[in-house]
């Protein structure tokens, strides 16, 4: 386990490094919503907002589903009454609405039928990291650590390891995490709800 404490680290730069962006302007998250309700947006457009911008959502391959596939299965086996798993569903952020691989998020009476996620709804945020690994540890860490999530961690195809960020800095100038522990093969990673310790995570059995 290699800890790496350190000032918040990349900007919300908001465009992310490689994607191709869809958006000539900038939309607010209720306009998002009213283009996918007017049936302008669908799910062929493959498509999320991130800062207000439209912009296409990274191509996947096996490894990537298959671990994907792994991390939310065995996650859900071990949290407590109050919490489900959520793969790439939306979650709602403040000028942006991605869908993470995986949100652990407090139930929702409805389901979530009415509405995703917002901050406050989600423990953990997992992003799977092959070709994205650079976007997973620049604009998005800085997208979850401005929104205040509690913890993110990035599943590391490329270095075979688990990067865990907490301490979120919330809405500042340079928004981040103040921390970062990396997690590797032969040890767990403690996985923590609202501060409560739910269970120690065995980093084999969330990579391939």
């Amino acid at each position: 386990m290699t800890t790496v404490t350190h000032a918040p680290l990349s900007p919300f730069i908001g465009l992310p490094v490689g994607h191709r962006i869809a958006s000539f302007r900038r939309f607010t998250v209720s306009e998002y919503h009213t283009l996918i309700e007017l049936g302008i947006l669908g799910e062929d457009d493959d498509l999320e907002l991130i800062d207000g911008h439209l912009v296409k959502k990274m191509s996947r391959n096996a490894p990537h589903d298959g671990t994907l596939g792994k991390v939310w299965k065995r996650l859900f086996r071990v949290l407590p009454p109050g919490w489900d798993t959520r793969p790439q569903m939306g979650l709602t952020l403040t000028g942006s609405e991605p869908e993470p691989d995986v949100v652990i998020a407090r139930d929702d009476p409805n389901g979530y039928t009415t509405r995703h996620p917002v901050a406050a709804d989600a423990g953990l945020v997992i992003e799977v990291a092959d070709s994205s690994l650079r976007d997973d540890r620049t604009y998005k860490m800085s997208m979850y650590g401005h929104a205040g999530i509690a913890e993110y961690w990035i599943v590391n195809l490329v270095d075979f390891q688990i990067e865990v960020y907490t301490q979120p800095t919330g809405p500042t100038a340079a928004p981040g995490y103040a921390a970062r522990t990396d997690f590797t093969p032969g040890q767990a990673i403690p996985l923590t709800l609202d501060g409560q310790l739910v269970a120690n995570v065995p980093v084999a059995d969330l990579l391939p």
